[in-house]
């Protein structure tokens, strides 16, 4: 019988959903396909959302790889897509490139993937170019995303800044409200839906309502970060009730 295979997450300190997102939607497969998973986290401190305290979380990353990397897991995902995009564009790519490096020179190479770099890839598999965004950070925050979104080739034609700048708070935000905050947007002409731009507001419940309502495909941050993980592992990016990324149309 093969091993399960092991899901290193890079965590904010005060992340919660991160770990509870990801681990459903690949429990939920395991439903529907052979492969089983564990789920082991290393964290970086981090409570307030705001710039500074982001680019110090962002320095604990090297080591949370080499830690992750000593439990020899099979694939890294580092779950914070501000502090990503608040360090510059382009940043996703320095970031996985030197974080593998460090679990490659301790001996345990294995792949690394952004939230944030993750997102960016997703929405160049579905096809999208037009695209709103509903992020829960505070409204300069939201627009480094944006503008680090629209740097990757996509026009941002409409987003929602929720402005919850407690991590904690962000965590709690109740995913029923998003239909509603979706419905006050135009998306009549865009590809896509990116319902949170953030791996740490809950978004899991309310894909297939909002897929249903505005007819688009939706996508998340840990959507789109479970997909990277799989088929970073090889294995086919299939979830049930986790929207068009994952419905094996892709």
């Amino acid at each position: 019988m093969q091993r399960p295979f092991r899901i290193g997450q890079i965590v904010p300190s005060s992340n919660t959903t991160m770990e509870t997102e990801i681990p459903a939607m690949l429990l939920a497969r395991q439903q529907i396909r052979p492969e089983r998973f564990t789920f082991h986290s290393s964290r970086m401190r981090m409570k307030k959302v705001v710039k500074e305290e982001l680019a110090a979380m962002d320095g604990e990353s090297d080591r949370c790889a080499v830690e992750l990397s000593d439990a020899r897991v099979d694939v890294l995902g580092y779950a914070c897509l501000v502090a990503i995009m608040a360090m510059g564009h382009g940043y996703h790519r320095v970031s996985e490139k030197r974080l593998q490096a460090h679990t490659a020179a301790n001996g345990a190479d294995a792949p690394v993937i952004t939230s944030a770099g993750a997102l960016v890839d997703a929405l160049k598999v579905i096809g999208a170019r037009r695209i709103v965004v509903v992020a829960p950070y505070m409204k300069p925050l939201t627009e480094l995303v944006v503008d680090y979104i629209r740097n990757e080739g996509f026009e941002v034609v409409d987003y929602r800044a929720l402005e919850i700048p407690d991590n904690l708070d962000v965590g709690r935000h109740d995913p029923a409200r998003l239909p509603e905050i979706v419905a006050q947007m135009d998306t009549r002409d865009v590809d896509a839906i990116v319902l949170s731009a953030c791996v740490q507001m809950p978004s899991l419940p309310a894909i297939a309502k909002v897929e249903a309502q505005t007819g688009r495909p939706v996508i998340t941050a840990a959507v789109a970060t479970t997909y990277a993980i799989l088929k970073s592992l090889d294995l086919e990016p299939v979830v049930p009730g986790a929207g068009a990324l994952l419905s094996g149309a892709y």
